[in-house]
């Protein structure tokens, strides 16, 4: 499947978004919270890959500077293509310049980048539900509506495997 460089969020944080995901499939819409194998983690993904080699991206990454905990502020809602919709934080220009550095150290280890987060094309997003059919949006909207605005504290960074779930955690958070 594919590599994600993951954002991860700290206690409070996890739980407002999984207390969220437990809202949308109480009402039948699907979210990571059942996905493939069920062991998401609530995480906003720097890159992701389509071909890589774990060690030499875990060294490429581990290898950039920690810039420490941060906090984002997810105000708005996005529909993407075949049903992804997560939550969008506030523009900041120091989180567009960690994830340059991100995508640039991992494309130096030969790894392939998804095009959407390729430099210049990355929308940063935290996935909520997985494959809302396009009448699903107004429910899915209202319970997200009601956490909105919502800040978070990014803690730590890991290589997620999203088919597995398998993670490898990060020294640094870039």
């Amino acid at each position: 499947m594919a590599l994600g460089v993951c954002l991860l969020f700290d206690t409070r944080s996890a739980r407002a978004l999984r207390d969220l995901w437990s809202r949308l499939e109480a009402a039948g819409i699907a979210t990571l919270a059942t996905h493939t194998h069920g062991r998401h983690h609530p995480h906003l993904s720097y890159v992701v890959l389509l071909d890589w080699d774990v060690d030499a991206v875990h060294a490429a990454v581990a290898a950039l500077p920690d810039h420490g905990p941060f906090e984002i502020t997810f105000d708005a809602l996005a529909a993407f293509r075949r049903g992804r919709v997560s939550l969008v934080p506030a523009p900041a220009a120091d989180l567009l310049t960690r994830q340059q550095a991100v995508v640039r150290a991992v494309s130096g280890t030969g790894a392939r980048v998804h095009r959407h987060y390729a430099l210049d094309r990355w929308l940063p997003h935290s996935s909520v539900a997985t494959r809302s059919a396009t009448r699903e949006l107004p429910a899915v909207a209202s319970l997200v509506y009601e956490i909105l605005p919502l800040t978070v504290r990014v803690t730590s960074a890991a290589l997620i495997d999203s088919a597995t779930g398998r993670t490898w955690p990060l020294p640094v958070l870039p």
